[in-house]
Protein backbone atom coordinates (compact mmCIF):
# COMPACT_ATOMS: atom_id res chain seq x y z
CA UNK A 1 0.00 0.00 0.00
CA UNK A 2 1.52 3.64 -0.89
CA UNK A 3 2.30 5.88 1.79
CA UNK A 4 1.33 9.14 2.56
CA UNK A 5 5.13 10.33 2.01
CA UNK A 6 5.56 8.52 -1.11
CA UNK A 7 2.36 9.49 -2.93
CA UNK A 8 0.59 12.85 -4.73
CA UNK A 9 -2.31 13.65 -5.39
CA UNK A 10 -3.54 16.28 -7.89
CA UNK A 11 -7.10 17.20 -8.39
CA UNK A 12 -8.92 18.92 -11.31
CA UNK A 13 -10.41 18.43 -15.04
CA UNK A 14 -8.08 15.97 -16.48
CA UNK A 15 -7.73 15.50 -19.29
CA UNK A 16 -4.93 12.73 -21.93
CA UNK A 17 -5.17 10.01 -24.94
CA UNK A 18 -5.15 6.78 -25.54
CA UNK A 19 -4.85 7.15 -29.32
CA UNK A 20 -5.30 9.44 -31.81
CA UNK A 21 -8.95 10.85 -31.96
CA UNK A 22 -8.69 11.04 -35.86
CA UNK A 23 -8.89 7.39 -35.51
CA UNK A 24 -11.15 6.81 -32.54
CA UNK A 25 -13.32 8.84 -30.78
CA UNK A 26 -12.98 7.20 -27.55
CA UNK A 27 -9.33 8.34 -27.11
CA UNK A 28 -9.95 11.44 -25.98
CA UNK A 29 -10.26 11.02 -21.73
CA UNK A 30 -12.10 13.46 -19.90
CA UNK A 31 -12.68 13.75 -16.40
CA UNK A 32 -14.48 16.95 -15.59
CA UNK A 33 -13.50 15.85 -12.05
CA UNK A 34 -10.75 14.27 -11.90
CA UNK A 35 -7.74 12.35 -10.05
CA UNK A 36 -4.02 12.32 -10.62
CA UNK A 37 -2.06 9.76 -8.38
CA UNK A 38 1.69 10.14 -8.43
CA UNK A 39 3.96 7.87 -6.69
CA UNK A 40 8.22 8.43 -7.05
CA UNK A 41 7.40 10.56 -10.06
CA UNK A 42 5.38 8.57 -11.77
CA UNK A 43 1.64 7.98 -12.63
CA UNK A 44 0.04 5.43 -10.43
CA UNK A 45 -3.34 6.20 -11.30
CA UNK A 46 -5.54 8.66 -13.26
CA UNK A 47 -9.35 8.93 -13.54
CA UNK A 48 -12.47 10.28 -11.91
CA UNK A 49 -12.47 11.98 -8.78
CA UNK A 50 -15.36 9.90 -6.95
CA UNK A 51 -13.80 6.77 -8.09
CA UNK A 52 -10.03 7.29 -7.24
CA UNK A 53 -9.82 9.27 -3.98
CA UNK A 54 -10.72 6.29 -1.87
CA UNK A 55 -7.65 4.20 -3.02
CA UNK A 56 -5.26 7.15 -1.26
CA UNK A 57 -3.55 6.37 1.26
CA UNK A 58 -4.97 8.28 4.78
CA UNK A 59 -3.58 11.70 5.26
CA UNK A 60 -2.32 11.76 2.00
CA UNK A 61 -2.23 15.08 0.39
CA UNK A 62 -4.28 16.82 -2.60
CA UNK A 63 -3.60 19.70 -4.02
CA UNK A 64 -6.85 20.72 -5.22
CA UNK A 65 -6.96 23.39 -8.81
CA UNK A 66 -10.35 23.95 -9.08
CA UNK A 67 -11.38 25.38 -12.42
CA UNK A 68 -8.54 24.77 -13.82
CA UNK A 69 -7.13 21.07 -16.06
CA UNK A 70 -4.31 18.93 -15.63
CA UNK A 71 -2.96 17.46 -19.06
CA UNK A 72 0.21 15.63 -20.00
CA UNK A 73 2.97 18.42 -20.65
CA UNK A 74 3.77 19.60 -24.37
CA UNK A 75 6.22 17.96 -26.24
CA UNK A 76 8.43 19.78 -28.79
CA UNK A 77 9.71 17.58 -31.40
CA UNK A 78 11.95 20.43 -33.27
CA UNK A 79 13.60 23.40 -31.68
CA UNK A 80 16.99 25.00 -31.67
CA UNK A 81 18.12 26.17 -28.00
CA UNK A 82 20.92 28.35 -29.39
CA UNK A 83 18.79 30.59 -31.83
CA UNK A 84 16.87 31.50 -28.96
CA UNK A 85 18.76 35.05 -28.72
CA UNK A 86 18.03 35.58 -32.82
CA UNK A 87 14.26 34.64 -32.29
CA UNK A 88 12.15 36.94 -34.69
CA UNK A 89 15.07 38.18 -37.03
CA UNK A 90 14.11 39.49 -40.54
CA UNK A 91 15.22 38.22 -43.66
CA UNK A 92 13.53 37.61 -47.00
CA UNK A 93 13.83 33.51 -46.51
CA UNK A 94 15.68 30.65 -45.48
CA UNK A 95 19.09 30.45 -46.65
CA UNK A 96 19.19 34.70 -46.01
CA UNK A 97 18.13 34.11 -43.05
CA UNK A 98 20.67 31.19 -41.60
CA UNK A 99 23.36 33.63 -43.37
CA UNK A 100 23.14 36.91 -42.25
CA UNK A 101 21.79 35.61 -38.00
CA UNK A 102 22.19 31.97 -37.61
CA UNK A 103 25.46 31.00 -38.14
CA UNK A 104 26.99 34.26 -36.51
CA UNK A 105 24.66 33.46 -33.57
CA UNK A 106 25.94 29.93 -32.93
CA UNK A 107 29.50 30.98 -33.40
CA UNK A 108 29.51 31.98 -29.62
CA UNK A 109 28.71 28.57 -27.81
CA UNK A 110 32.27 27.49 -28.27
CA UNK A 111 32.00 29.58 -24.82
CA UNK A 112 30.38 26.88 -22.08
CA UNK A 113 29.65 29.63 -19.81
CA UNK A 114 27.83 31.24 -22.40
CA UNK A 115 26.15 27.98 -23.83
CA UNK A 116 25.38 27.32 -19.86
CA UNK A 117 23.27 31.12 -19.73
CA UNK A 118 21.48 30.45 -22.80
CA UNK A 119 20.68 26.67 -22.11
CA UNK A 120 18.85 27.84 -18.93
CA UNK A 121 17.03 30.83 -19.85
CA UNK A 122 15.96 28.27 -22.95
CA UNK A 123 14.89 25.81 -20.65
CA UNK A 124 12.94 28.00 -18.24
CA UNK A 125 11.22 29.66 -21.12
CA UNK A 126 10.12 25.84 -21.91
CA UNK A 127 8.90 25.19 -18.64
CA UNK A 128 7.08 28.50 -18.32
CA UNK A 129 4.98 27.57 -21.52
CA UNK A 130 4.41 23.78 -20.77
CA UNK A 131 6.95 22.38 -22.89
CA UNK A 132 8.23 19.02 -20.45
CA UNK A 133 9.81 17.62 -23.38
CA UNK A 134 11.80 18.73 -26.88
CA UNK A 135 14.15 17.41 -29.06
CA UNK A 136 16.51 20.23 -29.26
CA UNK A 137 19.36 21.21 -31.71
CA UNK A 138 22.59 22.40 -29.68
CA UNK A 139 25.62 23.87 -32.35
CA UNK A 140 28.53 21.77 -34.10
CA UNK A 141 30.42 22.83 -30.49
CA UNK A 142 29.98 19.54 -27.86
CA UNK A 143 30.51 22.05 -25.21
CA UNK A 144 26.97 23.36 -26.13
CA UNK A 145 25.41 19.82 -25.54
CA UNK A 146 27.10 19.74 -22.60
CA UNK A 147 25.60 22.66 -21.15
CA UNK A 148 22.52 21.83 -22.53
CA UNK A 149 22.35 18.64 -21.15
CA UNK A 150 23.78 19.54 -17.74
CA UNK A 151 20.96 22.13 -17.56
CA UNK A 152 18.37 19.58 -18.31
CA UNK A 153 19.93 17.13 -16.19
CA UNK A 154 19.28 19.46 -12.91
CA UNK A 155 15.92 19.38 -13.49
CA UNK A 156 15.17 16.05 -14.36
CA UNK A 157 13.64 16.97 -17.64
CA UNK A 158 13.19 14.02 -19.99
CA UNK A 159 15.29 15.88 -22.81
CA UNK A 160 16.44 15.18 -26.15
CA UNK A 161 19.36 16.83 -27.84
CA UNK A 162 22.93 16.58 -30.31
CA UNK A 163 25.78 18.15 -31.58
CA UNK A 164 25.45 19.24 -35.23
CA UNK A 165 27.05 17.84 -37.84
CA UNK A 166 28.29 20.06 -40.27
CA UNK A 167 31.24 19.70 -42.84
CA UNK A 168 30.27 21.92 -45.87
CA UNK A 169 28.82 25.08 -46.94
CA UNK A 170 28.49 26.47 -44.00
CA UNK A 171 31.35 29.26 -41.65
CA UNK A 172 34.53 27.78 -41.26
CA UNK A 173 34.22 28.78 -37.94
CA UNK A 174 30.88 26.31 -37.04
CA UNK A 175 32.40 23.76 -39.55
CA UNK A 176 33.66 20.05 -38.37
CA UNK A 177 35.01 17.05 -40.36
CA UNK A 178 33.07 13.92 -41.14
CA UNK A 179 35.85 12.61 -38.80
CA UNK A 180 35.55 14.41 -35.72
CA UNK A 181 31.78 14.98 -35.97
CA UNK A 182 31.28 11.14 -35.72
CA UNK A 183 34.08 10.96 -32.85
CA UNK A 184 32.74 13.62 -30.95
CA UNK A 185 28.93 12.49 -31.38
CA UNK A 186 29.83 8.91 -30.35
CA UNK A 187 31.81 10.39 -27.24
CA UNK A 188 28.45 12.37 -26.48
CA UNK A 189 26.24 9.13 -26.92
CA UNK A 190 28.40 7.39 -24.31
CA UNK A 191 28.14 10.34 -21.96
CA UNK A 192 24.84 11.28 -22.20
CA UNK A 193 22.12 9.10 -23.72
CA UNK A 194 19.83 7.35 -21.20
CA UNK A 195 22.16 9.05 -18.20
CA UNK A 196 18.97 9.91 -16.24
CA UNK A 197 16.11 11.27 -18.38
CA UNK A 198 18.66 12.67 -21.11
CA UNK A 199 18.80 11.08 -24.64
CA UNK A 200 21.02 11.60 -27.70
CA UNK A 201 19.67 12.79 -31.12
CA UNK A 202 22.66 12.22 -33.88
CA UNK A 203 21.79 15.72 -36.19
CA UNK A 204 23.10 16.52 -39.39
CA UNK A 205 21.90 20.09 -40.19
CA UNK A 206 20.41 19.12 -42.96
CA UNK A 207 21.68 17.52 -46.07
CA UNK A 208 23.25 20.37 -48.15
CA UNK A 209 25.86 21.49 -44.79
CA UNK A 210 26.88 17.64 -44.68
CA UNK A 211 29.38 15.97 -47.14
CA UNK A 212 28.91 12.47 -48.47
CA UNK A 213 31.41 11.17 -45.98
CA UNK A 214 29.69 12.80 -42.95
CA UNK A 215 26.30 11.65 -43.90
CA UNK A 216 27.45 7.74 -44.20
CA UNK A 217 29.38 8.12 -40.62
CA UNK A 218 25.93 9.70 -38.94
CA UNK A 219 24.03 6.39 -40.34
CA UNK A 220 26.66 4.26 -39.29
CA UNK A 221 26.22 5.71 -36.15
CA UNK A 222 22.43 5.21 -36.17
CA UNK A 223 22.79 1.65 -36.57
CA UNK A 224 25.57 1.08 -33.90
CA UNK A 225 23.27 3.00 -31.67
CA UNK A 226 20.03 2.19 -32.68
CA UNK A 227 18.17 3.49 -29.52
CA UNK A 228 19.50 6.98 -30.17
CA UNK A 229 17.23 9.66 -31.97
CA UNK A 230 18.40 11.06 -34.95
CA UNK A 231 16.97 14.66 -36.43
CA UNK A 232 17.28 16.87 -39.09
CA UNK A 233 15.32 19.06 -41.65
CA UNK A 234 14.23 18.20 -44.85
CA UNK A 235 12.21 19.82 -47.71
CA UNK A 236 11.47 22.97 -45.95
CA UNK A 237 11.36 26.05 -48.54
CA UNK A 238 12.20 25.62 -52.38
CA UNK A 239 15.17 27.27 -53.16
CA UNK A 240 16.79 24.70 -49.93
CA UNK A 241 15.41 21.33 -52.06
CA UNK A 242 16.64 22.70 -55.44
CA UNK A 243 19.82 22.99 -53.78
CA UNK A 244 19.81 19.85 -51.98
CA UNK A 245 19.28 17.96 -55.44
CA UNK A 246 22.41 19.70 -56.90
CA UNK A 247 24.34 18.62 -54.31
CA UNK A 248 23.30 15.17 -54.33
CA UNK A 249 21.90 14.13 -58.20
CA UNK A 250 21.92 10.87 -57.57
CA UNK A 251 19.16 10.94 -54.99
CA UNK A 252 15.67 10.38 -56.34
CA UNK A 253 14.34 13.29 -53.86
CA UNK A 254 15.59 15.24 -50.99
CA UNK A 255 14.40 12.76 -48.79
CA UNK A 256 15.86 10.15 -50.43
CA UNK A 257 19.57 11.76 -49.52
CA UNK A 258 19.00 10.77 -46.12
CA UNK A 259 17.31 7.12 -46.75
CA UNK A 260 20.60 6.14 -48.81
CA UNK A 261 22.77 6.73 -45.71
CA UNK A 262 20.63 4.61 -43.42
CA UNK A 263 19.25 7.75 -41.58
CA UNK A 264 15.24 6.33 -41.86
CA UNK A 265 14.65 4.31 -39.13
CA UNK A 266 12.25 4.46 -35.69
CA UNK A 267 13.16 7.70 -33.86
CA UNK A 268 14.27 9.66 -36.57
CA UNK A 269 12.17 12.86 -36.67
CA UNK A 270 12.36 14.77 -39.52
CA UNK A 271 11.21 18.81 -39.58
CA UNK A 272 9.23 20.60 -42.22
CA UNK A 273 8.35 17.95 -44.50
CA UNK A 274 6.70 20.52 -46.89
CA UNK A 275 7.67 19.77 -50.19
CA UNK A 276 7.49 15.78 -50.49
CA UNK A 277 5.81 13.83 -52.80
CA UNK A 278 4.05 10.62 -52.52
CA UNK A 279 6.97 8.32 -52.66
CA UNK A 280 8.51 10.40 -49.75
CA UNK A 281 5.28 10.02 -47.45
CA UNK A 282 5.30 6.12 -48.06
CA UNK A 283 8.81 5.72 -47.20
CA UNK A 284 8.36 7.55 -43.93
CA UNK A 285 5.22 5.32 -43.26
CA UNK A 286 7.00 2.20 -43.97
CA UNK A 287 10.10 3.14 -41.72
CA UNK A 288 8.55 4.57 -39.29
CA UNK A 289 10.35 7.89 -39.55
CA UNK A 290 8.31 10.90 -38.07
CA UNK A 291 6.85 14.29 -39.45
CA UNK A 292 7.54 17.78 -37.03
CA UNK A 293 5.52 19.95 -37.92
CA UNK A 294 6.61 23.73 -37.86
CA UNK A 295 3.76 25.86 -38.80
CA UNK A 296 5.05 29.04 -36.91
CA UNK A 297 8.51 28.50 -38.57
CA UNK A 298 6.95 27.65 -42.09
CA UNK A 299 4.62 30.74 -42.23
CA UNK A 300 7.02 33.31 -40.79
CA UNK A 301 9.99 32.38 -43.13
CA UNK A 302 7.05 31.37 -45.90
CA UNK A 303 8.13 28.24 -46.59
CA UNK A 304 4.92 26.64 -48.00
CA UNK A 305 1.82 25.08 -46.28
CA UNK A 306 1.87 21.04 -44.91
CA UNK A 307 -0.22 19.00 -47.04
CA UNK A 308 -2.50 17.26 -44.00
CA UNK A 309 -4.72 15.00 -46.11
CA UNK A 310 -1.37 13.27 -48.42
CA UNK A 311 0.38 13.20 -45.32
CA UNK A 312 -2.49 11.58 -43.05
CA UNK A 313 -3.21 9.18 -45.97
CA UNK A 314 0.20 7.83 -45.83
CA UNK A 315 -0.18 7.19 -42.39
CA UNK A 316 3.55 9.34 -41.60
CA UNK A 317 3.70 10.06 -38.01
CA UNK A 318 2.81 13.31 -37.38
CA UNK A 319 4.22 15.95 -33.77
CA UNK A 320 4.20 19.23 -33.70
CA UNK A 321 7.23 21.96 -33.37
CA UNK A 322 7.83 25.66 -32.44
CA UNK A 323 11.00 25.33 -34.76
CA UNK A 324 12.44 28.40 -32.32
CA UNK A 325 14.38 30.68 -33.60
CA UNK A 326 12.35 30.26 -37.14
CA UNK A 327 8.87 29.82 -34.92
CA UNK A 328 8.13 32.94 -33.06
CA UNK A 329 7.06 31.40 -29.93
CA UNK A 330 8.51 28.70 -27.41
CA UNK A 331 4.26 28.24 -26.81
CA UNK A 332 2.77 25.04 -27.89
CA UNK A 333 -0.44 27.00 -27.49
CA UNK A 334 0.73 29.68 -29.81
CA UNK A 335 1.45 26.64 -32.49
CA UNK A 336 -1.54 24.82 -32.04
CA UNK A 337 -3.21 28.70 -33.21
CA UNK A 338 -0.68 28.49 -36.55
CA UNK A 339 -0.93 24.81 -37.23
CA UNK A 340 -4.97 25.43 -37.13
CA UNK A 341 -4.84 28.37 -39.09
CA UNK A 342 -1.96 25.76 -41.83
CA UNK A 343 -4.35 23.20 -42.19
CA UNK A 344 -6.86 25.51 -43.28
CA UNK A 345 -5.57 26.99 -45.89
CA UNK A 346 -4.98 23.62 -47.09
CA UNK A 347 -8.63 22.70 -46.88
CA UNK A 348 -8.44 21.06 -43.79
CA UNK A 349 -9.88 20.95 -40.23
CA UNK A 350 -8.22 20.11 -37.17
CA UNK A 351 -9.94 19.80 -34.06
CA UNK A 352 -9.03 20.74 -31.04
CA UNK A 353 -8.87 17.25 -29.37
CA UNK A 354 -6.58 16.42 -32.21
CA UNK A 355 -3.61 19.47 -31.85
CA UNK A 356 -3.36 18.61 -28.21
CA UNK A 357 -2.77 14.91 -29.33
CA UNK A 358 -0.45 15.76 -31.31
CA UNK A 359 1.21 18.25 -28.69
CA UNK A 360 1.31 15.18 -25.65
CA UNK A 361 0.54 11.42 -27.01
CA UNK A 362 1.27 12.22 -30.73
CA UNK A 363 4.83 13.45 -29.82
CA UNK A 364 5.51 10.83 -27.59
CA UNK A 365 4.37 8.21 -30.38
CA UNK A 366 6.31 9.91 -33.33
CA UNK A 367 9.37 9.66 -30.79
CA UNK A 368 8.61 5.64 -29.83
CA UNK A 369 8.57 7.12 -26.33
CA UNK A 370 4.67 5.63 -25.65
CA UNK A 371 4.37 4.28 -22.36
CA UNK A 372 7.10 6.40 -21.24
CA UNK A 373 5.25 10.20 -21.81
CA UNK A 374 2.88 11.45 -23.25
CA UNK A 375 -0.25 10.52 -21.34
CA UNK A 376 -1.14 9.11 -17.98
CA UNK A 377 -0.97 5.46 -18.48
CA UNK A 378 0.31 3.59 -15.18
CA UNK A 379 4.20 4.14 -14.66
CA UNK A 380 4.19 6.77 -17.51
CA UNK A 381 6.85 9.48 -16.29
CA UNK A 382 4.41 12.18 -14.36
CA UNK A 383 5.26 15.21 -16.78
CA UNK A 384 2.24 17.13 -16.70
CA UNK A 385 0.88 20.71 -16.72
CA UNK A 386 -1.97 22.57 -15.44
CA UNK A 387 -4.08 24.91 -17.84
CA UNK A 388 -6.16 28.08 -16.85
CA UNK A 389 -9.03 28.70 -18.86
CA UNK A 390 -9.01 31.97 -16.66
CA UNK A 391 -5.21 33.27 -17.66
CA UNK A 392 -6.89 36.50 -19.62
CA UNK A 393 -9.95 38.33 -19.01
CA UNK A 394 -10.45 37.59 -23.05
CA UNK A 395 -9.81 33.78 -22.42
CA UNK A 396 -11.96 33.93 -19.09
CA UNK A 397 -14.89 35.35 -21.18
CA UNK A 398 -14.81 33.05 -24.22
CA UNK A 399 -14.44 29.83 -21.87
CA UNK A 400 -17.24 30.65 -19.63
CA UNK A 401 -19.15 30.90 -22.87
CA UNK A 402 -18.26 27.38 -24.00
CA UNK A 403 -20.69 24.25 -24.12
CA UNK A 404 -18.39 21.05 -24.10
CA UNK A 405 -15.17 20.05 -23.87
CA UNK A 406 -13.87 20.81 -27.81
CA UNK A 407 -14.81 24.17 -27.52
CA UNK A 408 -12.81 25.05 -24.08
CA UNK A 409 -10.00 23.20 -25.57
CA UNK A 410 -10.50 25.12 -28.92
CA UNK A 411 -10.35 28.59 -27.31
CA UNK A 412 -7.52 27.17 -24.96
CA UNK A 413 -5.59 26.77 -28.54
CA UNK A 414 -6.86 29.66 -30.37
CA UNK A 415 -6.41 32.41 -27.55
CA UNK A 416 -3.84 30.55 -25.09
CA UNK A 417 -0.51 31.39 -24.49
CA UNK A 418 2.62 31.17 -21.96
CA UNK A 419 0.07 32.90 -19.47
CA UNK A 420 -2.09 29.80 -19.86
CA UNK A 421 0.35 27.28 -17.95
CA UNK A 422 -0.65 28.11 -14.42
CA UNK A 423 2.02 25.49 -13.29
CA UNK A 424 4.70 22.37 -15.03
CA UNK A 425 5.95 19.44 -13.05
CA UNK A 426 8.52 17.19 -14.47
CA UNK A 427 8.36 13.52 -12.87
CA UNK A 428 6.15 14.61 -9.96
CA UNK A 429 8.12 17.91 -8.90
CA UNK A 430 7.05 20.82 -9.56
CA UNK A 431 9.72 22.96 -11.91
CA UNK A 432 7.17 26.12 -12.97
CA UNK A 433 4.73 28.18 -11.35
CA UNK A 434 3.20 30.85 -12.57
CA UNK A 435 3.41 33.76 -9.88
Amino acid sequence: MPTPSSTQAYRASLLHFTGDPLHNEQAMQWFEDGLLIIQDGRVLAAGDYAQLKTSLPEGADIAHFPGKIITPGFIDSHIHYPQTDMIASPAPGLLPWLEKYTFPTERQFQDPVHAGEVASFFIDELLRCGTTTAMVYCTVHPESVDAFFGESEKRNLRMVAGKVLMDRNCPEFLRDTAESGARDSETLIQKWHKRGRQMYAITPRFAPTSSDAQLQLAGELAQKYPDTFIQTHVAENKDECKWARELFPQARSYLDIYDRYGLMRERAMYAHCIWLDDTDRQRMAETKSAVSLCATSNLFLGSGLFDFPRAQQAGVPLSLATDVGGGTSFSMLQTMNETYKVARMGGTYLPAARMFYLATLGGARAMQLEGTIGNFAPDAEADFIVLDPQATPLLARRSARTDNVEELLFALALLGDDRTIAATYSAGKLVHERK
